[in-house]
C-alpha cells in the first residue's frame, strides 16, 4: 500500500491531476475502499434498484445536477476538473447511489426525489470547486440536503392540496 493524493485533492491544490479517468473507473487511484470503483458502485446500484431498495430518481437526478453544474463551472473556468471527472473522482458515485437513496432520510414524494437529488449534485460540485480546503462534498451535500427533504415534500404535498382543492371549488 502506499499514501498519495487523491484527484480531487490534486486539483485543489493546483497541481495537475496525473490519474486518469480508466483508473478512476477501475479503480486504481487512491482514496477511500469502495468509493474509487466505479464498476463495483455500479453492481451495487444494480443490486439496489433490481430489490427496490433505492429510487432510481434519486441516483438519476444526483447525476444529472452534478453533471451540469460541472459544466458550468468548467464554462466559466472556475475548474479544470471536467463534469465526467467531478462523477467519476471521489465519493460522488458512492454518495449518489449508497447515500443521497437512504430511504429513511431523503425525499419521498416522487416530484421530490428529483428537486433533492438534483440539488444534491449541485451543491456537492459546488463544494469542490469553490472551497479548495475541502476537495470532496459528496457527504456535506448529502446531510445538508437531508435537512430540506421534508420540507421538499412538504411543498409538493401542499401543491397538490392547492390544486384538489381548486377543482373541488370549480365544479
Amino acid at each position: 500500500t502506499f499514501t498519495a493524493a487523491t484527484p480531487l485533492g490534486e486539483a485543489a491544490a493546483g497541481l495537475p491531476v496525473t490519474t486518469d479517468l480508466a483508473n478512476a473507473v477501475i479503480g486504481l487511484i487512491p482514496g477511500s475502499i469502495g468509493e474509487t470503483s466505479v464498476i463495483a458502485i455500479a453492481l451495487g446500484a444494480i443490486l439496489l434498484l433490481w430489490t427496490g431498495v433505492a429510487s432510481w430518481k434519486i441516483m438519476l437526478s444526483v447525476f444529472v445536477g452534478g453533471a451540469l453544474t460541472g459544466l458550468l463551472f468548467n464554462s466559466l473556468g472556475l475548474t479544470e476538473i471536467t463534469w465526467v471527472e467531478q462523477l467519476v473522482y471521489g465519493g460522488f458515485c458512492f454518495g449518489a447511489v449508497f447515500m443521497a437513496t437512504d430511504p429513511v432520510t431523503s425525499a419521498r414524494t416522487e416530484g421530490g426525489k428529483y428537486i433533492y437529488g438534483f440539488l444534491i449534485g449541485v451543491v456537492a460540485v459546488m463544494v469542490r470547486v469553490l472551497n479548495p480546503g475541502y476537495p470532496e462534498g459528496m457527504m456535506l451535500a448529502i446531510l445538508l440536503l437531508n435537512l430540506f427533504a421534508s420540507l421538499i415534500d412538504y411543498c409538493f404535498v401542499q401543491s397538490n392540496i392547492n390544486m384538489r382543492a381548486k377543482r373541488v371549488s370549480k365544479k
